[in-house]
């Protein structure tokens, strides 16, 4: 399908509600919606520092990147078992699956949970489960294991070691957490590692960090994707090459208001990253603590920015071109998108 069929706006949340997807951004920590982290404490007897969901609601006012990880933090530590990590996955995918994601790359972080004492192979074990189970409701899911980039290389090393055993569970690794001061050459050798594993790179860079960050993710990574990326409207060298290069971009944009990336909604750039010609996508990221999965991510995006059905088609095939999904199953979920389109119509 080359030309979009004319959609009336008024059809537009129907359009983007109903249109297939893919995910490629989800922290599937930041899926724990209060209420599970409080039924997970008390099958576990982990004591919290919130008397009730609603108090736990209430904290989550973030100010900047580091304000949400404190509490995104403090949420993860209900997660002993196994069974814990399949149920906060298939909580995850059957939302998923509510808002017609029918690919879903999902982010776990490890070292989250092993700091813990929780053994890897459990994490993996739980998540990998639900992933599996996923297809029974219409999801394809897969892992991305990343290593956070506020502790050492070393610790990165140890990590990939630990989880190097259940490699077959995992397509990718990438690269989150603090981002400024933390530099993508940090895990440089790390990275490299996982390149001769056969495992997809991505990693974050461009939230809160500059541009250069970026350009250190593409040309000392090697990254396939970058996360989040929007820093790169403040570099038109940048913006060519990742146009050139058809970098798909995993854009979170009620994360990036509520993170105070930018100032309102209306002011995301998203637009304009398109109207380069970016491989641009919208994502979720922690949809629990940024008030939206990823409907509502399109929704209020939509509603505040004033984009159409044409930009609306381009991100959902962006997200299919830009996932690490076969070709065979991009061509079906590209079909399934035109055939939604042309239902519109």
């Amino acid at each position: 399908m080359t030309t979009v069929p004319a959609i009336p706006s008024d059809r537009l949340p129907a359009l983007l509600a109903a249109m297939p997807k893919a995910e490629l951004h989800i922290h599937i920590e930041g899926s724990l919606e209060p209420e599970l982290i409080f039924r997970l404490a008390q099958r576990n007897g982990v004591a919290l520092p919130y008397a009730s969901v609603e108090e736990l609601r209430r904290a989550y006012a973030f100010t900047n990147l580091q304000s949400f990880l404190d509490i995104y933090y403090a949420g993860a530590s209900v997660l002993l078992q196994a069974q814990d990590f399949y149920d906060m996955a298939w909580a995850y995918l059957q939302r998923a699956a509510a808002d017609n994601v029918v690919r879903a790359e999902i982010f776990f972080d490890p070292q989250t949970h092993t700091a813990r004492g929780v053994a890897m192979e459990t994490v993996i074990d739980g998540l990998y489960r639900a992933c599996r189970d996923a297809r029974q409701i219409g999801v394809d899911a897969e892992l991305i294991l990343c290593f956070l980039r506020h502790l050492s290389e070393e610790e990165a090393f140890d990590t990939l070691e630990q989880a190097l055993p259940f490699r077959d569970r995992f397509i990718g690794v990438g690269l989150d957490s603090s981002e400024v001061g933390h530099p993508p050459e940090k895990f440089a050798r790390v990275f490299a590692k996982c390149a001769q594993q056969g495992l997809h790179l991505v990693a974050h860079a461009g939230e809160e960090g500059p541009p250069a960050y970026v350009w250190s993710a593409l040309d000392v990574l090697k990254v396939e994707r970058i996360d989040h990326g929007v820093q790169s409207a403040k570099d038109p060298a940048l913006m060519k090459r990742l146009a050139q290069d058809r970098i798909p971009l995993t854009v979170c944009p009620l994360s990036n208001l509520k993170l105070c990336v930018f100032p309102d909604l209306a002011r995301h750039n998203l637009r304009e990253l398109l109207d380069a010609g970016l491989m641009a996508t919208v994502n979720s990221d922690d949809p629990a603590y940024f008030g939206g999965y990823m409907n509502e991510n399109f929704l209020q995006t939509f509603a505040a920015t004033g984009l159409d059905a044409q930009h609306a088609y381009r991100l959902a095939r962006n997200s299919f071109e830009g996932s690490f999904a076969s070709a065979e199953a991009n061509r079906g979920y590209i079909e399934r998108l035109d055939a939604v389109f042309a239902s519109f119509a």
